[in-house]
């Protein structure tokens, strides 16, 4: 267990804690949903960054480390549909997307496991969980400010970060699709046996 697989195993127990305060309303909730998912996303960035630069890149690693990003991520998604969160957004349809790709995924995954290898993420799966963070770090900003008794419900800045926010979410969900596809492509051989 070494100090990055560490990292991913917090990510893992921060996932379910997250959602907890996302979902459960009480003063500033959306605020330390936010606390807790950028705590969460940080280890995400240093796991890997420590992993590389230490040679502590392991097989556990490499299954953990998308779980985990695919519990937190999966977990916000859902969070959103329950708080209504997304606004323009079709949330359900950015799950079934999200949801499909993992799937498919993790079942090329299976599938290499069988083969006796281990399938890495690659810079597109990279792409899409980094797409998808900020996307959802923008959501859950933008909902706890524009919940603050400031006024800003209805001015020309919250029509800007709600447009920002869902074009991110968009833009990930792309991205799901474009890294899946990319996946399936790469790992096609495993589909031959």
């Amino acid at each position: 267990m070494t100090l990055p697989n560490k990292l991913t195993v917090l990510r893992i127990l921060l996932a379910p804690v997250f959602l907890i305060l996302l979902v459960i309303p009480f003063p500033h909730h959306y605020l330390a949903a936010l606390a807790v998912f950028g705590a969460a996303s940080l280890t995400d960035l240093f796991d890997g960054k420590i992993a590389r630069e230490t040679g502590q890149i392991t097989n556990l690693g490499k299954f953990l480390d998308p779980l985990a990003d695919k519990m937190l991520t999966t977990a916000a998604f859902l969070g959103f549909m329950v708080c209504g969160i997304g606004g323009a957004v079709p949330m359900m349809w950015v799950n079934f997307i999200v949801l499909t790709r993992e799937f498919l995924v993790t079942s090329f995954r299976y599938m290499a496991a069988s083969s006796g290898k281990v399938v890495a993420a690659n810079i597109y799966g990279k792409i899409k969980t980094v797409s998808q963070m900020v996307a959802i770090l923008m959501a859950l900003t933008f909902e706890y400010v524009i919940g603050l008794p400031l006024g800003l419900e209805g001015t020309g800045w919250a029509v800007a970060m709600r447009t920002a926010y869902v074009v991110a979410i968009w833009f990930s969900t792309l991205m799901t699709v474009v890294s899946g596809a990319v996946y399936a492509w790469e790992n096609r051989e495993f589909l031959k046996n």
